[in-house]
């Protein structure tokens, strides 16, 4: 197909169904954790909450795995304040003011799923807040550009765009994560292709065509864009310090719009805030 690059998965109609029920599975584990997330709260008490909600669909984990050689013994990432990324769950307990964002995924009949939510630790800073908000928005407006016809670089357009034009944080600013991203995802959790969160270089990318499905998942701080990681080899934290936040959903491109695979209503509440409209559920 003139375009498209041979490297990405193309799902057929059913494949995107399939893709459609793992979705909700992921879901429904992170509304678990939100609900779940207070003070005196630890992450691991969030992990068997998600590993609950994964078991009783019937479902495994695509997070407790062999990563490359490196092992993740949780079923989600649980990063706290300065963390990014990758935070492994245990015994952290929550204090209120943190804001903890979660990334969960799961794999239902060989297809995966992947999201994440940023939540606030009860009540928290104004700024922590504003990170949060920002983070998401962008992540939606990325979403908004899975449509027929655009290219890859028209979703990392739109996430970096959306960032830069949101009012500076009152002490810092808005650091776009450098070297971490979204990811094509189907048979496995990682894909081609790589999603920016912002414009590099002059390349647009695949085409993007129905049956294309991405992880599109914005990492946003209150600074630096530069991260390191900790000696567990796993979790990701900014340099400078700063809060974080991530927010992440897959979602496949349809001949009728995006369909937002790892939201209950498919996307069509926030969409339609855009302009956008999601496509029919195949599900119902």
């Amino acid at each position: 197909m003139e375009g498209v690059d041979q490297m990405v998965e193309i799902k057929t109609p059913e494949q995107i169904a399939k893709m459609r029920a793992a979705g909700l599975v992921v879901a429904e584990a992170l509304k678990a954790c939100r609900e779940a997330v207070a003070p005196g709260v630890t992450t691991g008490e969030l992990n068997d909450i998600a590993d609950q909600v994964i078991a009783k669909h019937g479902a495994t984990s695509n997070f407790r795995a062999d990563h490359g050689g490196l092992w993740f013994p949780g079923v989600i990432c649980a990063s706290v304040n300065e963390e990014v990324v990758h935070g492994i769950p245990g015994d952290k307990v929550l204090k209120a003011g943190d804001l903890i964002s979660i990334d969960c995924g799961a794999i239902l009949d060989g297809w995966h799923g992947d999201a994440a939510i940023t939540v606030a630790v009860g009540a928290t800073a104004d700024e922590n807040l504003m990170l949060s908000k920002v983070t998401e928005g962008s992540m939606w407006a990325g979403i908004a550009q899975m449509k027929k016809g655009n290219r890859l670089v028209d979703v990392s357009r739109a996430i970096e765009g959306y960032i830069r034009r949101q009012p500076l944080p009152p002490k810092g600013k808005w650091g776009i994560t450098e070297g971490y991203g979204g990811h094509g995802i189907g048979t496995a959790m990682h894909m081609e292709p790589h999603v920016l969160n912002y414009v590099a270089g002059r390349g647009k990318g695949p085409k993007l065509v129905p049956g294309t499905v991405l992880a599109i998942e914005p990492m946003v701080s209150l600074g630096t864009p530069h991260t390191t990681i900790l000696e567990d080899d796993w979790t990701v934290v900014t340099t400078d310090g700063t809060w974080a936040s991530h927010w992440e959903h897959s979602v496949a491109v349809t001949e009728q719009g995006p369909l937002v695979l790892t939201a209950f209503d498919g996307g069509r509440a926030e969409l339609a805030k855009l302009g956008v409209t999601a496509a029919p559920d195949p599900l119902g």
